[in-house]
């Protein structure tokens, strides 16, 4: 491996962040081309160890790995380092969006723009779900039957109940690696012990006394959504799509279902990862502010999820508990993103060009695998199209 400075070292990832088009798992592999196999800054080893901590904790992948190569290249610093850089060209582009969409939002030729993203953004976030399923649940019934249950139940409320994220991992523990307790009733033990899970469980106590401080004030309240949201990004970016519109459009009433769509196609045509949509939300709810507070809170859980567990995590990753609990967590969430798009749609495609843009983007993305911001400036260009305001 060669030795490189830190700002070269940096400098990449800034690159990356801002030229970094294609999804996760585009950018994991401009990283494993660029830094393993053309410049050798980095052992193919500890390349693949950072994409099995993806993979494992919660968070999106991209972003993680990003984290782990910082990690690995100078502790906790160099993770904060390479996170920022990685981070900020999608957020300096997200924020200047929110910023003109926020002033001209009500304008008749932005909301022909969206009429035509919106039917588009369902279509790519349907096919995210499908594939997620695929990839994890491959042909294991009971993983499917944890997709199916966690669709229907966040088709038919309306929202997605996060916990049912964790029961999903424990049922799988249970049917897969059950503790040593259960195998022999005789055993004592008065407390199962998850492993993977205390993280978590410190983040909910954590998360109550935080809400307990925040009170009524908007910006606490922001900050503590988005950070129980970063802990519950399962298995794909796009997980965390029910888990917001439920907060941030029926918890608090802080977006309707439109805007609240408009950012989630904001995450989705810009590069880096899709929470950037954090971003746009919060600059909609809080101004600058928001926008800043809303950021660094969802991507607070990720971080930690990296550099708190990552050395533990390589000893450890074999664990057959670790790895029930992420297959039945990402079944849950392939399950919740398919309930969101048949929620999301009944608002969304109203009519028949609405319909028409939809079933053509899916088209596309099964049939030629078109990238998902051609899809949507294309959508957008449709919407235009259909509803020039004459």
């Amino acid at each position: 491996m060669r030795t490189v400075r830190l700002p070269t070292f940096l400098g990449y990832f800034l690159g990356l962040g801002t030229w970094g088009f294609g999804g996760p798992i585009a950018s994991v592999g401009y990283m494993q081309r660029d830094l393993v196999e053309r410049r050798a800054w980095l052992s193919r080893q500890d390349f693949l160890d950072g994409v099995a901590l993806g993979q494992t904790m919660p968070g999106p992948l991209a972003a993680q790995v990003v984290m782990w190569l910082g990690y690995l290249r100078a502790g906790t610093i160099g993770a904060l380092a390479t996170a920022a850089a990685f981070i900020a060209p999608s957020f300096a582009l997200v924020f200047a969006v929110a910023v003109v969409y926020a002033h001209y939002q009500g304008l008749p030729v932005v909301q022909a723009l969206f009429h035509g993203i919106a039917p588009a953004v369902m279509a790519i976030i349907a096919v995210a779900a499908y594939k997620l399923a695929r990839l994890t649940n491959h042909r294991d019934p009971r993983l499917w039957a944890i997709s199916a249950v966690l669709a229907m139940v966040t088709a038919l409320t309306g929202a997605e109940i996060a916990l049912l994220f964790i029961a999903a991992g424990l049922v799988m523990i249970l049917l897969d690696a059950p503790p040593r307790w259960l195998r022999h009733p005789n055993h004592p033990a008065a407390v199962v012990a998850v492993p993977g899970l205390g993280p978590l469980a410190g983040k909910t106590l954590a998360g109550k006394a935080l809400a307990v401080a925040a009170g009524g004030g908007t910006l606490l309240a922001l900050g503590w959504f988005f950070l129980k949201a970063g802990a519950f990004i399962f298995g794909s970016g796009l997980a965390i799509v029910p888990f917001l519109r439920e907060g941030v459009v029926h918890q608090h009433h802080w977006l309707t279902d439109g805007q609240f769509l408009d950012a989630v196609a904001m995450g989705l045509i810009t590069p880096g990862p899709v929470v950037i949509t954090a971003t746009f939300i919060g600059y909609l709810v809080a101004g600058w502010q928001g926008a800043i507070i809303a950021t660094v809170a969802i991507f607070t859980p990720i971080f930690l999820g990296v550099v708190v567990p990552g050395r533990w995590f390589i000893r450890h990753r074999d664990n057959p508990q670790i790895q029930a609990f992420v297959k039945g967590a990402t079944a849950a969430a392939a399950g919740a993103i398919a309930g969101a798009v048949v929620v999301l749609s009944q608002q969304t495609i109203t009519d028949w060009p609405a319909a028409a843009i939809a079933v053509v983007t899916l088209g596309l993305l099964l049939t030629w695998k078109i990238k998902e911001p051609i899809l949507v400036g294309l959508s957008a260009v449709a919407g235009l199209a259909l509803h020039w305001p004459w």
